[in-house]
């Protein structure tokens, strides 16, 4: 299941207005220097990915690797205020990915990304 919550899909919404960007969002492997971790990007929707069509938003993700992490969540953090930065997006799953490094609890995740 792709989970996208109500906040999240509130600030994606607004990041696309605000900048004046339109089309699919991308769940994805980043690349960095703490190993692969998963993102969001504006891409074009594929045959083979995983859909997910909210009012004037579709979220979209690879069917291998939603098969590799299952159960995905994208969510939005507000800011803390404990000092640790803004809030921002934050993209979650059941299973790690492959050549993942350490993380919080052994799952895919991210934070940040675009409207962070």
């Amino acid at each position: 299941m792709l989970e996208i919550t109500d906040l999240a899909t509130e600030k994606l919404k607004e990041y696309l207005a605000e900048k004046n960007l339109t089309g699919p969002v991308r769940v994805t492997v980043m690349r960095g220097c703490g190993g692969p971790s998963l993102g969001l990007a504006l891409d074009d929707r594929k045959d083979s990915d995983t859909v997910v069509d909210l009012a004037d938003l579709q979220v979209i993700m690879d069917k291998t690797l939603f098969g590799e992490c299952g159960r995905t969540r994208v969510d939005f953090k507000l800011p803390s205020g404990c000092g640790y930065g803004g809030g921002g997006f934050v993209i979650t799953s059941e299973t790690p990915l492959p050549g993942g490094g350490g993380g919080c609890g052994g799952s895919c995740s991210s934070s940040g990304g675009c409207g962070g």
